[in-house]
C-alpha cells in the first residue's frame, strides 16, 4: 500500500497516540487502522421542553437551562446532571431573549423580553429570588460570569440595538436588624460596656453602682463588682481585658482594669470627668471628651494616662468606638455658650483628631460600637429620645433601622457595624442585638461595546469576558472586556447570529447560530484567533449552551420546521479511529 503525507505505517496492534494521525496494521485483527485527534459533538438527554430563546449556565455535568419559547414564553428551569434534564424552580418571570450566567446551584437571569425587562433573578440550586434590576430593560442580550455574584450583562435591543454593559455584584450592607436578647439582671443608666455581641460586659451605671454583667449571647449574669460604684464613666477592651475610666464621683480620675472574674486599680486618669467616651483596649484605650465640656485626649498604655491630641470639638455625653490609633468621636453635648447637641464626627489617627462625615441625626448621650471605618451610633437623645441607628463607613453616616426600644444613656458593645450589642438606658433592664449582614444585589455600568448589537453570544467571567457573533444582518467580530473597556479580539471564521457560546476569554467556544440557513459549525477561541472545531449533529440557531471549550453543553434551538429539544455535549481533543 502506497502511504502518502505525514502518516506513518508501523506493525503492532497499538497506536502511536502522540501524532496528530496514525495509520498502523493491527496483526490481531489482519486489517489497517487509522487513528487521528479531533473534537467531537455526541448526544446527550434530550430537555424535557422543547424550545428556542432560552438561557444556560453552568458546566456540562451541572447544566441550568431556562426560560425560552416554545412558541409561548416559559418560566420552567431544567437542571443537567450529565446524562438527562430534571425540572427545577420556575422563574419568577416568565420570558424568552433571556441571558444567563453563573452554576446550576448559583444561577442568574437578566433582561429578556416580552417588554424588554429589567428584571434579574437568582438561583439557589431550587428556586429563583429576584434581584435588583438592569439598568437598562432589553432583550437579546449576552451574559457571562461563573457565579450569581459576578456577571456582565452586554448587547442587546431595546427595542433599539445597543452597545451598553453592565456588570452585576453582590456586596454585603449593614443593615440594623435589632432583636431582643436577654435582659440586664439590674437596670440602669449611665453606664458602660466593652466587649463583643456575644461577650459582652457592663459596669458601673445610675444610680451610682459598682455591679457589672457579663454577656453570654444569650442571658447576663454576674460579674466582680467595680471598686468605685460610679455613673458616667467610660469602658472599653473585652469581656476578659476591660478598662472603665472617669464617671461621677464627682469628676472621677479612678481607672479600673477587668481579669474576667475581678476588678483592679490602674493608673488614674490626667483630666477627671464623667460622661466622656472611651475606645480601644486594656493595654491601648483612649479617653476624651467629657463634662464639663472638655476636649482633651489621654492614651492608656496598660499602666498609665498620657496626653494625646485634643478634640476639635469640646464635648460630652459623646460616644466613642475604634481603637487607641484610629478612634471615632461621635455626636455628644457641647456646653456653654453654645449649649448646643452635636452630629459632628471625629477621628483619631493615633496623634491627633481629624473632621469626619456628620451624623444625620444630631444626638446627645447615644452609644458606639464598632471601629473607625464601620463605626454604629445608636439611641440617644436630640429634640426627643430616640431609637434612630446610624451606620459609618469611614466617611459617611447611613440610615439603618431602629433599636425596639428607644432611649438615652445606653451602653454598647461590638467590634464592628454588623454584629453590635445595645443594653441599659433611661433606667432600663433591655438588652437588644444588632444582627449582621444580608446582601443587596445590583448593577453598574460598564464600557460600551465597540460594536452595537443583538443576537449575540458570551463567555468568561466579569474582568475578562468574551462577546462574539450577533446581528444586524449576522456578524463576526470578536471583542474583548478587561473590567472597564472592550477590545477587538480576532473574528468567527463564519459570521453569525443567534449563536451560543461557552468557555472563558483564552478559551471560548462558539457554535450553532443563523446566518440565511441555520449552522452546525463550531470554532474554538485561543485569546487571540478562532479555529474549526466539530461540528454540532442538528444545525440550529436561537439555542443555549454552557461549560468549557473542552466539556461544552448545546441545547433546545430551532430548525426552520421544529423547535427543539435535543441536548449535545462537546469534548476535548480525543482519538478517534477507523478501519481503512
Amino acid at each position: 500500500m502506497l502511504i502518502t503525507g505525514s502518516a506513518v505505517l508501523t506493525l503492532g496492534t497499538t497506536a502511536d497516540t502522540s501524532k496528530a494521525g496514525n495509520i498502523w496494521f493491527d496483526t490481531t485483527l489482519n486489517r489497517m487502522q487509522y487513528s487521528y485527534t479531533g473534537n467531537a459533538w455526541s448526544i446527550g438527554g434530550a430537555l424535557i421542553t422543547a424550545r428556542i430563546y432560552l438561557a444556560g449556565a453552568g458546566t456540562q455535568n451541572a447544566g441550568l437551562a431556562f426560560g425560552g419559547q416554545t412558541p409561548t414564553v416559559v418560566s420552567c428551569t431544567e437542571e443537567y446532571s450529565g446524562t438527562s434534564w430534571t425540572a427545577g424552580g420556575a422563574l419568577i418571570t416568565a420570558r424568552q431573549c433571556l441571558a444567563g450566567a453563573g452554576t446550576q446551584n448559583a444561577g442568574l437571569a437578566f433582561g429578556g423580553s416580552p417588554g424588554y425587562v429589567t428584571c434579574t433573578e437568582a438561583y439557589n440550586g431550587t428556586s429563583w429570588a429576584s434581584c435588583a434590576p438592569l439598568i437598562t430593560g432589553r432583550a437579546s442580550l449576552a451574559g457571562a460570569g461563573d457565579s450569581n455574584s459576578c456577571a456582565l450583562a452586554f448587547g442587546g435591543s431595546t427595542p433599539t440595538v445597543v452597545s451598553c454593559t453592565e456588570e452585576y455584584s453582590v456586596g454585603s450592607i449593614t443593615i440594623s436588624l435589632w432583636s431582643t436578647g436577654g435582659a440586664l439582671i439590674t437596670a440602669r443608666q449611665e453606664l458602660a460596656g466593652a466587649g463583643t455581641q456575644n461577650a459582652g460586659l457592663a459596669f458601673g451605671g445610675s444610680p451610682a453602682t459598682t455591679c457589672t454583667e457579663e454577656y453570654n449571647g444569650t442571658s447576663w449574669s454576674s460579674g466582680g463588682a467595680l471598686i468605685a460604684g460610679r455613673c458616667g464613666l467610660a469602658g472599653a477592651g473585652t469581656q476578659n481585658e476591660a478598662l472603665a475610666f472617669g464617671g461621677s464621683i464627682p469628676f472621677g480620675t479612678c481607672t479600673e482594669e477587668y481579669n474576667g472574674s475581678s476588678w483592679s486599680s490602674g493608673g488614674t486618669l490626667i483630666c477627671g470627668r464623667r460622661q466622656l467616651a472611651g475606645a480601644g483596649t486594656q493595654n491601648a484605650g483612649l479617653a476624651f471628651g467629657g463634662d464639663p465640656g472638655i476636649s482633651c485626649t489621654e492614651e492608656y498604655d496598660g499602666s498609665s494616662w498620657t496626653a494625646g491630641g485634643a478634640l476639635a470639638v469640646s464635648r460630652y455625653k459623646l460616644a466613642g468606638a475604634g481603637t487607641q490609633n484610629a478612634g471615632l468621636a461621635i455626636g455628644g453635648y457641647q456646653g456653654p455658650p453654645s449649649f448646643s447637641t452635636l452630629s459632628c464626627t471625629e477621628e483619631y489617627d493615633g496623634s491627633s483628631w481629624a473632621v469626619g462625615g456628620a451624623l444625620i441625626r444630631a444626638r446627645q448621650r447615644l452609644a458606639g460600637a464598632g471601629t473607625q471605618n464601620a463605626g454604629l451610633a445608636f439611641g440617644g437623645f436630640g429634640s426627643g429620645i430616640l431609637s434612630c441607628t446610624e451606620a459609618y463607613d469611614g466617611t459617611s453616616w447611613s440610615t439603618g433601622g431602629a433599636l425596639s426600644t428607644a432611649r438615652y444613656s445606653l451602653a454598647g458593645a461590638g467590634d464592628s457595624n454588623t454584629c453590635a450589642l445595645a443594653f441599659g438606658g433611661a433606667g432600663l433592664s433591655c438588652t437588644e442585638e444588632y444582627a449582621g449582614v444580608i446582601f443587596e444585589c445590583g448593577w453598574t455600568a460598564g464600557g460600551a461595546l465597540i460594536t452595537a448589537r443583538q443576537w449575540l453570544a458570551g463567555a468568561g467571567i466579569q474582568n475578562a469576558g468574551l462577546a462574539f457573533g450577533g446581528s444586524p444582518n449576522g456578524i463576526s467580530c470578536t471583542e474583548e472586556y478587561d473590567g472597564s473597556s472592550w477590545a477587538v479580539g480576532g473574528a468567527l471564521i463564519v459570521a453569525r447570529q443567534q449563536l451560543a457560546g461557552a468557555g472563558t476569554q483564552n478559551a471560548g467556544l462558539a457554535f450553532g447560530g443563523f446566518y440565511s440557513v441555520g449552522l452546525s459549525c463550531t470554532e474554538e477561541y485561543n485569546g487571540s484567533a478562532w479555529s474549526v472545531g466539530g461540528t454540532l449533529a442538528v444545525s440550529r440557531y436561537r439555542l443555549a449552551g454552557a461549560g468549557t471549550q473542552n466539556a461544552g453543553l448545546a441545547f433546545g434551538g430551532r430548525l426552520p420546521s421544529a423547535i427543539l429539544a435535543c441536548t449535545e455535549e462537546y469534548t476535548g481533543p480525543q482519538v478517534l479511529t477507523c478501519t481503512i
